[in-house]
């Protein structure tokens, strides 16, 4: 059987070893130390917009304590983009919290700014002004910023955006992850770079990166002794894992560039198919990183066809994200919207995206799908 051609497998870029026999040879072992602080510098400079980096061990955590910061406390409301992965919506129970999910918009598949309104208007009719907003920049794709940023200004809501899959993307030539209070990031194995897991925090200022260290350390008080006197978490990013991510930053426009060139070989491909429909950008505001090419077909059936048949050959596809608002655990909390995640749910597919396949690879992938065309 021909090997396995994964959706997105991790690249490394080479140096990465370097700085990892670096955090051994000095026994930088723990979650502090001068890969962290580079890797932080590294990521600072990248997005600009003089923010602030907290590096933690995931991007779950990052939300987590951007809810946390936010001030979310239990039966708050928050609006959740429902078209995404359920770690977007995961911390706003861990605070006791209550989601109101949003549909998508056409364009980018991200969050509906007239629905997000829709959903805030009727919070205030009801005597509760909702919390937070979390907004996801989705397969590296960006939201409408200047849209859903008006809506948050406007109600003076937190913005809270989930970048994971969107390092390298940017909307108006801002870097995805910097229009917030807060943003998130994602190193987990499958993004566009990786610390094997881990993300980060980016805040406004200093202090409120202060602020998310000390509860990522457990809320150790300024003590000789162990005191507390706020609940922390153990979400501190590894001097060792920091390491991956500095050797990784080295080459990140360099994976954005080929994820960017495995979007253009799918839409050679489709070009001439009218009942496939490959998301592209919807103007030149927006810069994705295209971490997955996603198509949409003309049906539920021939998705899974595809799927299936894709699965065969040993080539990973898989179907885009189901919607929060329709997952068993969330499906008793508020949705708002007029049924765009469904669909796109239904007749969307990811292709395989990795940085690192080759020309066998591509050949391969153009071969079989192809073939599916002709006889579908």
């Amino acid at each position: 059987m021909n090997k396995k051609i994964w959706l997105s497998s991790p690249h490394m870029g080479g140096t990465e070893q370097k700085y990892v026999q670096e955090a051994f040879d000095t026994n930088w072992v723990a979650p502090l130390g001068p890969n962290v602080n580079e890797f932080e510098k590294a990521i600072q400079n990248y997005i600009g917009q003089n923010k602030f980096v907290a590096a933690l061990s995931s991007g779950t955590a990052a939300l987590h304590l951007a809810l946390v910061l936010a001030g979310v406390k239990q039966n708050d409301e928050v609006l959740c983009q429902s078209f995404t992965f359920s770690a977007s919506a995961n911390p706003i129970v861990y605070q006791g919290a209550k989601p109101i999910f949003i549909d998508s918009e056409k364009e980018t598949w991200n969050m509906c700014p007239f629905a997000l309104e829709d959903a805030i208007k009727n919070s205030l009719s009801k005597g509760k002004k909702p919390k937070a907003i979390i907004v996801v920049h989705l397969y590296g794709m960006p939201a409408k910023m200047d849209e859903i940023k008006r809506i948050a200004n406007l109600y003076n809501i937190v913005l809270i955006e989930d970048a994971a899959e969107a390092l390298g993307s940017s909307y108006k030539g801002q870097k995805c992850g910097t229009f917030g209070d807060f943003g998130i990031l994602s190193f987990n194995g499958n993004k566009i770079i990786t610390t094997s897991g881990g993300g980060a925090l980016i805040c406004n200022d200093s202090e409120t990166k202060q602020k998310a260290i000390f509860l990522a350390t457990q809320a150790r008080d300024n003590a000789p002794h162990y005191q507390h006197s706020k609940i922390g978490y153990n979400y501190r990013m590894s001097n060792i894992v920091a390491g991956i991510g500095r050797g990784q930053m080295e080459v990140l426009d360099i994976r954005v560039n080929q994820r960017r060139a495995m979007h253009q070989f799918y839409t050679e491909i489709f070009k001439n198919r009218a009942d496939i429909v490959v998301l592209e950008e919807p103007s030149s505001n927006f810069s994705s990183n295209f971490w997955l090419t996603t198509i949409l077909l003309k049906s539920f059936e021939q998705r899974e066809n595809l799927r299936l048949y894709l699965e065969k050959q040993n080539i990973e596809s898989r179907p885009l994200w189901k919607p929060m608002h329709l997952q068993p655990v969330f499906e008793k909390y508020q949705y708002f919207g007029t049924g765009i995640s469904e669909e796109l749910f239904s007749r969307g597919l990811c292709l395989p995206s990795g940085s690192n396949l080759n020309n066998q690879d591509k050949k391969r992938i153009s071969e079989n799908l192809l073939n599916f065309l002709e006889k579908n």
